[in-house]
């Protein structure tokens, strides 16, 4: 078959059931998520009396404790059977854990909290991403993966809908709004229960080198996680984006619209974009990706009034929704199946662990220095990972069919 035959073929067949079930858990998780998140900045800083350091703290932290925990879960993905238990048990720790922000007195809880929070996403995320790229052909998986981003930022952008129409009917009940995200998580859990199929299969083990002690990976892949780190050193939580616009002046009852919309925009990019990386290529498209994403903190670093918030929020939308799809694609493309589980692992630890120090640095610069050093930091590495991105070969043949 040529390449303009797959090409339509890919266009018109159908994605698997296991990819839609997934993408329907995502919509509504990141809709109680995103009921929270988007009010996160506001009730540390105002009702909890921390600061931006605290912000950032909190938030490397929690990531970092999901990529830690990403590399276990990969290891156990590749020679498990059947993923579908890690990916139910990675849901159900968020949905019970997330209403209890509402209990909250003091940000040490808010810390705890969003620790075992990330728990979930640490579990979950490597047997899910490999279960995604898995069960789809290679022709595919830019679509898949662009569909089920697509549904994660759908729903971020109805949670915070939902969270500005119940603070507009229960104004300053900020905490009832945070136990009320219980509701969204529970569906969750029974949708993957009752619909995602078990997949249970022959168990793929990693190649292992000379000693028999670990997988080997192409030079390609170590490049690319080398220029990941790099990247994701200085993209610091979006949380200090919510800090941003409220200093710009934009009301904390619009901040949840104001996320809606970003999440919209991202949403948008993931279902159109995700079709072209399959087109075009991850390789080709990502350079693009983070390029749009320095000059978009840059953005924030010199804005000045509200009207260029809602023209950013926008913008960092639109190019999140290509970088998703397409570094999730590239990972895939670079390693071989069996040896999926574990490289999503290393793509969730490498930019988790990386998000640690760089919302901790985001979270100093802002307190001492201002948005321009923050956000002109984030642009600066965006650009120095382009030049680690270049050494990046295409993908071989034999991985991609894999």
């Amino acid at each position: 078959m040529d390449s303009a035959t797959k090409t339509n073929d890919s266009r018109t067949r159908g994605l698997p059931h296991t990819v839609k079930v997934l993408g329907w858990a995502s919509l509504l998780n990141d809709s109680a998520s995103e009921m929270v998140y988007a009010l996160l900045p506001h009730f540390l800083l105002q009702v909890l009396k921390g600061n931006r350091f605290h912000l950032g703290l909190i938030e490397g932290c929690a990531d970092a404790t999901a990529s830690l925990l990403k590399i276990w879960m990969g290891h156990v993905a590749d020679r498990e059977g059947s993923r579908k238990t890690l990916v139910v048990l990675g849901y159900s720790v968020p949905a019970m854990a997330r209403p209890l922000i509402g209990l909250a007195t003091a940000p040490w809880h808010l810390f705890g909290v969003r620790i075992i929070d990330r728990l979930g996403k640490g579990i979950r995320t490597p047997p899910r991403d490999a279960m995604i790229a898995d069960s789809t052909e290679p022709d595919l998986r830019g679509r898949a993966f662009g569909f089920h981003r697509g549904m994660d930022n759908l729903g971020a952008a109805i949670g915070p809908l939902l969270a500005a129409g119940f603070l507009w009917v229960w104004p300053e009940q900020i905490r009832v709004l945070f136990l009320v995200t219980l509701v969204p998580g529970l569906l969750v859990v029974g949708i993957l229960i009752f619909r995602l199929p078990d997949n249970r299969g022959p168990v793929h083990v990693p190649i292992l080198d000379a000693n028999n002690e670990k997988p080997q990976y192409s030079q390609a892949f170590i490049r690319y996680m080398a220029a990941l780190l790099v990247f994701t050193l200085g993209n610091s939580s979006d949380a200090f984006l919510l800090v941003r616009a409220g200093e710009l002046g934009v009301p904390v009852a619009i901040l949840p619209l104001l996320w809606c919309v970003c999440h919209v925009a991202k949403s948008a990019g993931n279902f159109a974009l995700g079709r072209l990386v399959d087109r075009a290529g991850a390789r080709r498209l990502l350079p693009f990706a983070w390029l749009g994403f320095a000059l978009v903190y840059a953005g924030f670093a010199f804005a000045t009034n509200m009207g260029q918030i809602w023209f950013l929020f926008i913008a960092y939308g639109l190019v999140m929704g290509l970088v998703e799809p397409a570094e999730r694609t590239l990972v895939g493309q670079l390693t071989g199946k069996g040896k999926r589980g574990m490289g999503y692992a290393w793509y969730g630890f490498t930019s988790g662990m990386a998000a640690l120090p760089a919302s901790l640095i985001c979270g100093a610069l802002y307190q001492t220095a201002g948005p321009m050093a923050a956000f002109g930091w984030g642009a600066l590495l965006a650009l120095l990972a382009l030049v680690i991105l270049s050494t990046v070969t295409e993908p071989a043949n034999h991985l991609e069919a894999a």
